[in-house]
């Protein structure tokens, strides 16, 4: 499942979601759900906001590959990938993403990949408000750098 929305999550529904069996049918033995938060700092400045924009149905796809290609590398069942978008505060809930495999290695760096590549690849624009107004956020190369690490040669 994979959601791009404006309202909060409620993290115990999708966990049940992903362990339900008509979703996890094999009965995985490990879960493993990330949940990202909006800082109140970024780059030694204050947070107060962040507001989030993206480019619908683009960004839905971008998603759905990303989800498909950590199925294609690990045996895990189908992600559950939760972003929001619009204007939040620092200490709300962003993203989301439950990944459920039978053994943790691969549920970990399958979950570890779908936020590296989500971070890098899908189509999102961040503009956080500061103590001197409004500024885009720009990527970070430690982002880059933490995707690259799961480029394959093929």
């Amino acid at each position: 499942m994979i959601k791009v929305q404006t309202e909060d999550f409620d993290i115990g529904a999708l966990y049940q979601q992903i362990i339900a069996s008509e979703n996890n049918p094999l009965g995985y033995g490990a879960v493993i759900t990330f949940v990202g938060k909006v800082r109140d700092f970024n780059q030694e400045q204050t947070v107060s906001a962040l507001s989030l924009e993206h480019y619908p149905g683009m960004t839905e796809k971008v998603l759905n590959e990303i989800s498909q290609q950590a199925m294609q590398r690990w045996p895990i069942a189908q992600p559950i990938i939760i972003h929001r978008v619009g204007d939040l505060q620092p200490g709300d809930q962003i993203v989301y993403i439950g990944v459920a495999s039978a053994h943790r290695k691969a549920a970990f760096e399958a979950c570890e990949f779908l936020i590296d590549y989500l971070k890098t690849k899908a189509p999102f624009w961040k503009k956080e408000k500061a103590d001197d107004g409004y500024h885009w956020v720009d990527a970070r190369e430690s982002d880059q750098e933490a995707a690259s690490k799961w480029a394959t040669n093929d």
